[in-house]
């Protein structure tokens, strides 16, 4: 008997493809995750989607919680959720094309995930990165333009790399950004990031530009597109030599755009909109950042409120350092 589990498989991720406009990087984590769901139900002898169990679903979630990768790595809670994600909605997408009676994910219960609060930079140190590219040779206004423009418009990484020329009105001082499910969206540029990009469209780009650059606004030094991997090493480079001793990824500017502007009072629904948040919810999170920041302000500052020699206490608990780890995206 032919295993059908496999061409469900791929006609739910064509789905995804064509019809909800998905990333190729959300296309690969569900492939992922639904290859070793294939795998686990091969070997229970499930030769169709539309005859798994709950048992079934419950059994996987949790040999994926007990197993590691990699070097004997245990998986995260965060990569166990977004494995019962993609079953579930693999799951839901059989029902709603009429080939499954039932949801056998319906009762499985979501693992709870640990809170875990970004871990934003301080104004100065963004400063410090900021200041390092420099202003007289073609990978510095680069790395530079690059820099500003991550930071200045909080945006993803993938967006960024995804960026055309025409997507950018240095006039109005806005980028239009396509983000997560297709949906775009208008982003202000300020001033440092106008000006960097402008130096670099004038003086740059059209000096590194081939024939594959097309209407890429950012290009690597060969002329092609920058890549995710290319925007990394870039903050990578320029976070070391500031000496920020922090782990920097271009996500941690994205979380520290988001934190400073509501440590500058901004709404957190207008945070909400730049950072392309479909729930204020995500955002929200941000605010328990700026709080912690404060208390940190205030523990350390008011002259009734500090404590010589021992650790700082306020509310019943300790301010410490904002736990490090996973965070919106």
């Amino acid at each position: 008997m032919r295993d059908a589990v496999l061409s469900q498989i791929e006609r739910f991720l064509d789905h995804l493809t064509i019809e909800r406009g998905l990333s190729r990087h959300t296309i690969a984590a569900y492939r992922r995750d639904l290859a070793r769901y294939a795998e686990f139900l091969r070997r229970r002898r499930v030769r169709d989607a539309t005859e798994v169990t709950a048992r079934n679903v419950t059994a996987h979630i949790a040999g994926v919680s007990s197993s590691t990768h990699g070097d004997g790595v245990p998986y995260r809670a965060t990569s166990v959720v977004r494995a019962l994600s993609s079953i579930r909605a693999f799951h839901r997408f059989l029902m709603r094309e009429g080939e499954a009676d039932f949801d056998p994910t319906a009762g499985v219960i979501r693992p709870r995930l640990p809170r875990r609060l970004p871990r934003p930079l301080s104004v100065d140190d963004v400063g410090k990165i900021l200041a390092q590219p420099g202003h007289t040779t073609a990978q510095g206004i680069r790395d530079r333009a690059v820099l500003e423009t991550l930071y200045g418009a909080g945006l993803r990484v993938s967006e960024l790399v995804g960026l055309d020329v025409d997507d950018v009105d240095l006039e109005e001082g806005r980028v239009r950004v396509l983000g997560k499910g297709s949906k775009e969206r208008d982003v202000p540029l300020g001033r440092y990031a106008r000006d960097a990009i402008a130096a670099y469209l004038t003086r740059v780009r059209p000096e590194i530009a081939t024939a594959r650059s097309r209407s890429a606004l950012f290009l690597n030094l060969r002329g092609g597109r920058l890549t995710r991997q290319g925007c990394t090493g870039i903050l990578e480079r320029h976070a070391a030599a500031a000496r920020i001793r922090a782990r920097v990824s271009p996500h941690t500017l994205r979380h520290s755009f988001a934190t400073h502007l509501l440590e500058g009072g901004a709404d957190v629904r207008v945070v909400q909109e730049l950072l392309g948040h479909a729930s204020v919810a995500t955002t929200q999170v941000y605010t328990l950042v700026s709080k912690e920041h404060l208390r940190e302000v205030y523990f350390s500052s008011h002259p009734r409120a500090r404590s010589s020699g021992r650790s700082v206490k306020g509310g019943g608990g300790r301010v410490g350092a904002v736990e490090a780890g996973g965070a919106p995206r």
